[in-house]
């Protein structure tokens, strides 16, 4: 799409907002609810769509479509709950609400890593509470982005309402930039990178409007001598390789108590041994494809850069001879907790192993990289266990223990703080940021009670 296509989709969702914020919440849950229907009648061939065109594996691209029919779930109930009390009021015959209202037109921006989810999660939620949305999709997932809206649309006409309440418009920067800037965006939900989400907060905080950013992770798991070692190398293993390095929750830094190190890689160097690697629509495969040309060169590019700052590479560190985009899983040991390479965040499969010592040293270790997604411990001590969750503990948005930082549950508020961008989707009360308050006060008595004793004579 161009600009004049963003032009004449922005006015059509804005015509299709009236008409959809007249109808009550449990209405448009019901509607979300066919959504959600539709989406399960067309979940393989949809997932299957993700896997070509992405490049994740089969189940994953299935995984991912479910991820958004259980927010349209989700979203159905959340249609009967959302609202706000009412408070006592100190005046009397006054009554004190608060009242929450759609925001109107909610742009997303989505990434090429979940081109199925994220939308979904940011959809769902904003439709039931009344407001019309505009997709932009990644530019490299284009025909993921306009199925879904195919089979939305559908529901919606089915249902004599505007196909644009939930619009797309295929593109590039040009259309990223226009929505940042475009007042008419009430809210700019944006998922990617921190370096282009920067850009993006600067040109929507330059108009004063809203924007809900889900940015960049560095992930650590953390691994305490006391940890259980079965629940550690499967889950470091699918952290680190699933969906191939290319989640904003991939695991990227393993810290290894000193005890445990040696032990520890050696298992998981032999599991890495045995990912079996292929074609994306294979049952067989767990692990395929990365993206792009350009995240192959930033795989080599970053084994590299971690070899000339010290690091040994354990295993992978290749590109794979065969068509398409493969690299090897790869583990590097040997750094430090501070080398440049190790605080960057790389998309790509990459893991670099880090020994420990002590418990204080380690979780201030977790908490120096800019990024503050998601982050998780190993241990079997429960008062280590509290003190990680408590206020010197983990500093993400997702903090987990004994299970890895992959993976997250649609009830549950998902975002990062720092430089991940501070945003929050899905469960929760997410929702409030797709909606505006209103404090409201109603005088439903005969006086006018003033301040400071101020009588009119």
């Amino acid at each position: 799409g161009n600009l004049e296509d963003y032009e004449e989709t922005v006015k059509k969702a804005k015509e299709a907002w009236k008409v959809w914020a007249d109808i009550p919440a449990p209405k448009r849950g019901e509607i979300v609810r066919q959504i959600g229907d539709a989406l399960r009648q067309k979940i393989k061939v949809l997932g299957s769509l993700v896997s070509l065109e992405m490049g994740k594996i089969f189940v994953e691209g299935v995984g991912e479509v479910q991820e958004y029919v259980d927010v349209c779930d989700y979203a159905v109930g959340l249609s009967r709950m959302i609202g706000g009390p009412i408070l006592p009021s100190e005046r009397p015959g006054h009554a004190l609400i608060e009242q929450w209202n759609p925001v109107g037109l909610v742009g997303v921006i989505t990434a090429f890593n979940f081109p199925v989810a994220v939308y979904g999660w940011n959809s769902a939620i904003a439709m039931i509470c009344g407001n019309a949305c505009l997709w932009k999709g990644a530019p490299t997932t284009s025909l993921v982005s306009v199925a879904v809206t195919k089979i939305i649309s559908k529901v919606l006409e089915d249902n004599k309402l505007p196909g644009a309440i939930c619009s797309l418009v295929c593109g590039g920067a040009d259309i990223g930039t226009a929505m940042a800037r475009d007042e008419r965006m009430d809210l700019l939900s944006f998922t990617g990178s921190t370096k282009v989400g920067k850009q993006v907060a600067l040109m929507v905080q330059e108009r004063f409007g809203r924007s809900l950013l889900e940015l960049g992770g560095n992930n650590a798991i953390i691994v305490f001598e006391d940890a259980d070692l079965n629940l550690v190398i499967p889950s470091a293993l699918f952290a680190a390789v699933g969906t191939a390095g290319q989640r904003c929750t991939t695991a990227r830094r393993l810290f290894l108590h000193e005890s445990i190190h040696d032990e520890v890689v050696a298992k998981l160097a032999k599991a890495y041994a045995q990912v079996r690697i292929g074609d994306p629509w294979d049952s067989d495969t767990l692990y395929g494809p990365l993206h792009t040309k350009e995240a192959v060169k930033m795989f080599l590019d970053a084994v590299e850069q971690a070899k000339q700052q010290g690091g040994s590479v354990v295993c992978g560190g290749k590109v794979i001879n065969r068509p398409g985009n493969y690299v090897e899983p790869t583990i590097v040991t040997g750094l430090p907790h501070n080398a440049p390479i190790v605080h960057t965040e790389t998309f790509a499969p990459i893991l670099y192993v880090l020994k420990f010592k002590e418990e204080e040293e380690v979780f201030a270790w977790n908490n120096e990289v800019k990024q503050g997604l998601s982050s998780s411990i190993f241990t079997k001590d429960l008062g280590r266990i509290f003190r990680w969750l408590g206020p010197k503990g983990s500093d993400c948005g997702i903090v987990n223990v004994n299970i890895p930082t992959s993976g997250a549950e649609i009830g549950g508020a998902f975002g990062g703080e720092k430089h991940t961008g501070g945003g929050r989707e899905s469960g929760s009360d997410s929702w409030k940021l797709y909606m505006r308050r209103s404090t409201c006060t109603i005088n439903y008595s005969k006086d006018l009670p003033l301040a400071q004793g101020i009588k009119f004579q």
